[in-house]
């Protein structure tokens, strides 16, 4: 009989943006060391099908700059605790990937040496080409700017064939889905729908950049097992936001 062959990923490279919520697990705030060791296996599982793998992990879990605006913080001050909350998330996925054998590689664009290489575009792509998850922290380094903007960013910036955003809902939804029953889920969407129906599930920066650089976006569900290797198996899962 005919050995078949391992089935293998529609993208080479990948950018990979996981909210805050994604490594608090069950918490209600903080980082759940069982739910960055769930993420670090399918991940791991995700590599064996030949791909590329960069990730941006949002801060939400522990500050969320915008929130601290609204009770009297400075602007770029918050900004700026939310870009230090995102290195902390960065290094327990770190620690969770190493741990379950997946070579990993920290970035920051706020300098810290101790903890993270800085973010040097070049060095970035030649740790993808060698095999090693870039785990990129510390937002784009400077204010006003979201982690879903960095996602587009740097998937701009190392040529990354598709943004894979994770989020807890199945998609994209032309309302909350939690709030409004009569909320329509979308299977497909352009940019331009994206940006005229202000739809939240990201900013307009991060979809502006993506539609410059024409790199689509997947929104899906992280929390149902094995959804990331199907998307990039190219299976119709969430939703799809292309020209």
């Amino acid at each position: 009989m005919k050995a078949t062959s391992a089935p293998k990923s529609k993208y080479r490279r990948v950018m990979l943006k996981l909210g805050g919520e994604a490594v608090q697990g069950k918490r209600q705030h903080g980082i759940s060391p069982e739910a960055c060791d769930a993420i670090a296996k399918e991940l791991k599982d995700v590599l064996a099908l030949g791909v590329q793998l960069a990730i941006v992990v949002g801060g939400g879990n522990i500050f969320r700059g915008v929130a601290g605006t609204k009770r009297g913080l400075d602007r770029a001050t918050g900004d700026y605790m939310g870009m230090l909350a995102t290195v902390i998330n960065a290094l327990a996925l770190q620690d969770a990937l190493e741990k379950n054998g997946v070579p990993t590689r920290l970035q920051s664009a706020i300098e810290m040496r101790s903890v993270a290489e800085p973010f040097i575009r070049r060095r970035a792509m030649r740790h993808l080409e060698k095999g090693r998850v870039v785990i990129f922290a510390a937002g784009t380094g400077s204010p006003y700017f979201s982690s879903d903007t960095t996602a587009a960013l740097r998937a701009s910036e190392i040529g990354a064939e598709v943004l894979l955003k994770a989020t807890k809902v199945d998609g994209v939804y032309s309302a909350d889905p939690k709030k409004d029953r009569r909320a329509k889920r979308y299977d497909r969407l352009t940019y331009m729908d994206a940006l005229k129906g202000r739809l939240q599930v990201m900013d307009s920066t991060a979809f502006s950049l993506c539609m410059d650089n024409k790199i689509p976006i997947i929104v899906f569900d992280l929390f149902k097992p094995g959804n990331i290797q199907r998307v990039l198996r190219g299976e119709r899962i969430g939703t799809l936001v292309s020209e």
